[in-house]
């Protein structure tokens, strides 16, 4: 059941120096307030907020931080209207870019967005011309430390629900259906596991490939930048790092 690796995908943002991880902490604390404002506070009866806090606590926020975040999306102080948008376009050489974003002000986001992609040879296109290249799936990926048994840990992910399983040197990669994904994940940590992701993310049908050199340093500060955009909440691509 092994495959390309999904996680090799995303893990280019997943690298910062902790000197970044503030950044990467106020994102998250943004992502749960939009979900507390379209489910209310209760992780337990807000599918989208339980999710959200698994992902933080798999980017290792400070519960503090997610608790904050909860408390400020349910009191009077958060009278920001913030909405959720996606863009889509191509890098340098073709590579299929979605970005997600949650702005106070999509004519601004819209800008920064589209300048990124101008300034590092790419260019934004419109609403799905890139997202039919990838599948939505659940990807939770567990940490290969040596300690876990491969077919353990693959015979527990099918037991639980999981499409597909994959393993390399570094990590183990379960992919679910969006769908079951919250199961999925919460019958998992019931087993004792720890996640160094667990999110809902675009899974690229196809990859692209890049040799020559000017590519490839367009496509790294194209997605740099996107990562560094505080607007910027998912950067997915279909480029093999």
């Amino acid at each position: 059941m092994s495959g390309h690796s999904k996680w090799a995908n995303i893990k280019h943002k997943k690298g910062k120096s902790d000197a970044q991880k503030a950044k990467v902490f106020t994102k998250l604390g943004r992502e749960i307030q939009i979900a507390v404002k379209s489910g209310g506070p209760d992780p337990e009866t807000n599918s989208k907020l339980k999710d959200v806090i698994a992902k933080a606590k798999a980017a290792n926020m400070p519960n503090d931080n997610i608790t904050r975040s909860i408390k400020k999306a349910s009191g009077d102080g958060a009278a920001d209207v913030m909405e959720e948008i996606t863009y889509e376009g191509y890098g340098p050489s073709g590579v299929a870019i979605i970005v997600e974003t949650v702005t106070d002000n999509r004519n601004r986001t819209a800008a920064d967005v589209r300048h990124i992609f101008d300034k590092f040879g790419g260019n934004m296109g419109n609403s799905g011309c890139v997202s039919f290249m990838f599948d939505k799936k659940g990807l939770i990926v567990v940490e290969n430390d040596g300690d876990i048994d491969e077919e353990t840990i693959m015979m527990d992910a099918l037991d639980c629900g999981a499409e597909d399983f994959s393993a390399d040197e570094d990590v183990f990669e379960i992919t679910t259906d969006p769908a079951a994904f919250s199961e999925v994940r919460n019958a998992l940590e019931a087993k004792g596991y720890s996640f160094v992701e667990a999110s809902v993310s675009m899974i690229p049908q196809n990859y692209v490939t890049l040799t020559e050199e000017k590519p490839l340093e367009q496509i790294e500060k194209l997605l740099d930048a996107l990562d560094d955009n505080d607007d910027v909440m998912e950067v997915y691509h279909n480029w093999e790092e």
